[in-house]
């Protein structure tokens, strides 16, 4: 028989996770575009996640977040747990598929023709209106193809979630820990039907995702 709950959480994690996740990966590769200095260093701790194995980013945050940890310590005195809750699934998702979304925004942005950015500057543009005016409507295809795997990579996320948020049904089991909670029961059926569904949700996104693109692409 099966039960809905992983499904709904999956898709509240995600979408819950691509919110935090555009706007922190456009943030940061604004931020990295614009550095002087330091930039290999910072492009290299932001993109570190999507190179180690998930279940090392979800030790670090089980460390960085649990209770005897500074943060977990101070997170307590307001009464408020991280570790084994929604909450933990959202950031272990957010930190996973960051360094898709700025690899993507950032490579929009260094893309870009930089005498549009200097003559708008020799006009006396100031740079909080360069960016929304001239940046982001310029690097919309990148930006978007960013959201979409940030999505998809939010959407299976299984590794930094089983560690950081545990596999509690209804609360943060997700699809992906819903398949290997199946498998580990020999419910090679239910393992199954969970597969394609991620698989087909996935799918669809995708699509229609490009299609949108392809729209967009052909109106301008």
């Amino acid at each position: 028989m099966l039960e809905w709950a992983p499904l709904v959480v999956t898709l509240k994690t995600a979408v819950a996770a691509t919110v935090f996740t555009f706007f922190l990966g456009i943030g940061l590769a604004y931020a990295v575009v614009r550095m002087h200095r330091g930039k290999g260093l910072a492009d290299a701790v932001i993109t570190l996640p999507m190179v180690l194995p998930p279940t090392v980013v979800g030790f670090f945050l089980l460390l960085a977040f649990g209770k005897r940890s500074a943060i977990g310590r101070f997170l307590l005195q307001f009464d408020v747990t991280l570790v084994f809750t929604w909450k933990a699934a959202v950031i272990a998702a957010v930190v996973v598929s960051l360094p898709l979304m700025y690899r993507t925004a950032r490579g929009a942005f260094e893309q870009l023709d930089r005498n549009i950015i200097y003559a708008a500057r020799t006009l006396g543009v100031s740079e909080w209106r360069i960016f929304w005016h001239i940046l982001l409507p310029n690097a919309r295809h990148g930006i978007l193809a960013g959201l979409v795997l940030s999505f998809t990579r939010a959407l299976g996320e299984f590794g930094a979630t089983i560690m950081f948020a545990g596999n509690i049904p209804g609360v943060t089991q997700t699809m992906s820990t819903a398949i290997y909670a199946a498998v580990q029961a020999n419910d090679y059926d239910l393992a199954f039907q969970w597969a394609l569904l991620l698989v087909l949700f996935s799918l669809v996104f995708v699509v229609a995702m490009n299609v949108w693109s392809g729209r967009l692409a052909r109106a301008n």
